[in-house]
């Protein structure tokens, strides 16, 4: 291996490492407790390369993000785009995720429009994740809207949709879970009405 090979596999690891902590960390401690000592000792490295790689620690954290989102982004298009399960069967696929197995991104998530409230700097690249968000939805939608004769525009159903999501998001971090599997229960039923009278139209 050559010398600049053996730099970019190190920079490579380091900054993997530095991602995997800073996700942990926002997790356990959210991003006003993560420090760029504290994050350099979580990852294992030395805590200049911190600034040297990213910038700052703000930079590390929204990548963070991103890099998280990627993997999820992949997951639900693949999901939406299996084309011998029904749509009512990828929503509650998606709810699973929403609910119980996707709590690590959502705080992850949450943390970081927190952060961009206040910086201008990174607000651009935290809403390119919501538009990253918004464009599954649209593609996932578009059918199911017409299926099941919801009268509403798509862009204000994925809107509808978004808000709901990150509604229960919020409110669950937050402690309160009222009302929540009530309001999931009833969408749940009304797709499945919807979903059986669509069946009986295309016998």
């Amino acid at each position: 291996m050559t010398d600049v090979a053996k730099v970019s596999t190190a920079r490579t690891s380091a900054e993997g490492a530095l991602l995997d902590a800073a996700e942990r960390l926002l997790v356990d401690l959210g991003y006003a407790g993560i420090t760029t000592r504290r994050l350099a000792e979580a990852a294992g490295v030395n805590h200049g390369l911190v600034h040297y790689y990213f910038g700052s620690i703000e930079q590390v954290l929204v990548r963070t993000l991103e890099r998280f989102t990627d993997r999820l982004i992949a997951r639900q298009r693949a999901m939406y785009a299996a084309p011998a399960v029904p749509f009512i069967e990828k929503w509650r696929t998606a709810i699973r995720y929403l609910v119980a197995e996707d709590v690590a991104y959502e705080k992850v998530w949450w943390e970081l429009q927190a952060l961009s409230w206040n910086r201008p700097d990174l607000r651009e690249r935290v809403a390119h994740v919501n538009d990253e968000w918004r464009a599954v939805l649209t593609e996932a939608f578009a059918d199911p809207r017409e299926r099941y004769g919801i009268d509403m525009p798509l862009d204000a159903l994925v809107s509808l949709v978004m808000t709901v999501n990150e509604g229960i998001i919020l409110e669950r971090l937050s402690g309160i879970e009222t009302g929540h599997r009530e309001l999931l229960d009833w969408i749940d039923a009304w797709m499945e009405d919807r979903e059986k009278r669509w069946r009986r139209r295309k016998r």
